[in-house]
């Protein structure tokens, strides 16, 4: 198994505690020394994202020991916190967040001692943007809604988008929500479509959160 994925394994066994949490901050601190940085983001779509912009700029995450690690929802930041940062493992911190969710980000950052009072400039400052109102969105956005109609036909799912548009509760509705939504709908179509909306844009569009954290790190 990759060292990257081990990692992240035991991170999450670790944060989630229980019978085997002693084990998995063993293994999380005998992997720590190749790390240089970690990215907490909200979920695995956030992940493929990032992971993708960064290798359309020419960069190795892995090999520059930086490892994106999915919270599995903004609710569990305190707990990867607690094992990645001061408390724990002590390592360099960057991050990405919803606006919605953003205060769960800010309260443990502080807790923890990573910045105090802190505002949404100032968690970007500390390497944590936030995306107005989720990273769907700002993709959505930054293609435009033709371009990721294109993706979705590259996904062979113009049909069920068109199923989907044709519900009473979408009808009348901005066709940006409607591809919001969509994304939505089944289990593993929001990291799907972050990576393919991704690896088609336009890297002078690629949204400001996304360039702010990319840059970062």
């Amino acid at each position: 198994m990759d060292e990257s994925i081990r990692f992240r394994h035991a991170l999450a066994a670790w944060a989630a505690g229980g019978a085997d949490a002693g084990a998995a901050a063993a293994v999380a601190r005998e992997l720590a020394g190749a790390v240089r940085t970690v990215v907490l983001v909200e979920g695995s779509s956030d992940q493929a994202a990032i992971e993708t912009l960064a290798t359309r700029h020419g960069r190795d995450l892995d090999a520059e020991g930086i490892v994106v690690v999915p919270l599995g929802g903004a609710m569990n930041i305190g707990r990867f916190l607690d094992v990645c940062g001061p408390p724990g493992l002590g390592l360099p911190l960057a991050g990405l967040c919803d606006v919605g969710e953003e205060r769960h980000f800010r309260r443990h950052l502080e807790r923890v001692g990573i910045g105090s009072g802190l505002t949404l400039s100032g968690l970007e400052a500390l390497g944590f943007p936030v995306c107005v109102a989720d990273l769907e969105d700002e993709l959505i956005r930054a293609l435009g809604a033709e371009g990721v109609r294109h993706v979705i036909e590259a996904q062979g799912e113009t049909r069920p988008f068109r199923t989907f548009q044709g519900q009473p509760a979408q009808r009348t509705r901005p066709v940006e929500h409607q591809l919001r939504r969509f994304m939505g709908t089944h289990s593993g179509r929001k990291a799907l479509y972050a990576q393919a909306l991704a690896a088609h844009l336009d890297l002078g569009r690629v949204p400001r959160p996304l360039e702010l954290l990319l840059t970062r790190l």
